[in-house]
Parts: C-alpha cells; structure tokens; sequence
C-alpha cells in the first residue's frame, strides 16, 4: 500500500457525527498503552499525525483519520488503565458497542496486543466481544523489538492460545521502531478493502 495521503477527519462521540461517505473503516483496538499511535503513524509514514502520549487513555471519542481518499482508520478509545471514572468508562463502553454492533462499513478490526505480555483479561474480553459481533480480526502484536527474534514465536504461540486463535486468523508481529510486520498488516488490511 503507497500512502500518499493520510489525514485526521473528526472525532466522533456517536453515529451522527460519523463520516457517512459510505468508505470502508479499520478500527484500532487495544489497551490503553499498546502502542495504538505509534503504529497508526508507521503504517501511514507519519511522525506526528496521532500525537502519542505520555498519559494512556487519552483518546476518548473515535478518531477518524482518511487515508487516500479511499478508506479509514478509526482510533478507538484504549481500555485498561485509563484513569478515568467510571461513569466515563460505562460512556465509552455504549459508544463503542454502538460502533462495533452497527456500523456497516467497519471492514475489520486491528486488535492490538503486546507482545512482551500474555494478552490482558480485556484483551481477551475484546476479542470476545468482536467474535460476538461476527467482525473480522487482524490481532497485531506490538513491541515486537523488545523481544529477542528466538523468543518471538514462544510469544506469538501464547497470544494465539490466549486468544483462541485458528491458524487461518491473522496475527502480525510489528514494530514501530523498525517497521517490521508493516507490510504484511498492508496486506492483511488490503485483504478487506476489495
């Protein structure tokens, strides 16, 4: 995939305020400090496009980004260990159910994990609750440089176990900090965009 454009759109609290251009959508899902922003701007060639913070949970509504006019990324709030109250969870909680149940053009869902950690109680929760909704996964394990190469496939055999991954269910080692795995998430994601 040659990205020659990519640009943020709208932050989104509800359907209203979705993009309705009728273009496919990835959402980005993962805990809060996963590596969502780092990875949002390796795969579209940008330093700064999604500013990564110092604070995880600091997206709280989906962010739309267009990416050559053609499709998007939504980045969705990470769950985890956001300091915030829960009032504010249970508010995210509805507005992402009303994303993944109904919106007809979310192609597929990037369901970030780390892969230094086997995957979290949400991770797990997460990808239960896309299975549910019947909505393709791309299970993207971030960090991948962190780990020594002899090492990553152990890493890779326990994100697969804990999620009740079939070996046809794509699941991409990447880093953000050498862009390995960056080609084969293009693909995957391009899989879902004909």
């Amino acid at each position: 995939m040659k990205v020659t454009q990519a640009d943020y759109v709208i932050s989104a609290v509800g359907p209203a305020q979705y993009p309705n251009n009728g273009l496919p959508e990835f959402a980005l899902a993962g805990r809060s400090n996963v590596g969502k922003s780092s990875f949002i701007n390796k795969m579209l060639n940008r330093r700064n496009l999604v500013r990564i913070s110092e604070k995880p949970g600091k997206t709280q509504k989906l962010n739309y980004f267009i990416i050559n006019d053609s499709f998007y990324f939504v980045d969705v709030p990470g769950y985890g260990y956001a300091k915030v109250s829960k009032k504010e969870k249970e508010a995210w909680g509805r507005m992402l159910e009303t994303y993944f149940a109904e919106r007809t053009v979310l192609s597929a869902v990037v369901h970030l994990v780390d892969l230094r950690h086997p995957p979290s109680k949400e991770d797990v929760q997460m990808h239960e609750f896309l299975a549910f909704y019947k909505r393709p996964v791309i299970t993207i394990a971030t960090k991948a440089d962190k780990i020594p190469k002899s090492r990553q496939q152990k890493h890779k055999q326990i994100i697969a176990q804990t999620l009740s991954l079939t070996p046809e269910d794509p699941l991409i080692l990447f880093s953000s900090q050498t862009g390995a795995g960056k080609e084969e998430a293009w693909r995957a994601l391009e899989h879902y965009l004909h």
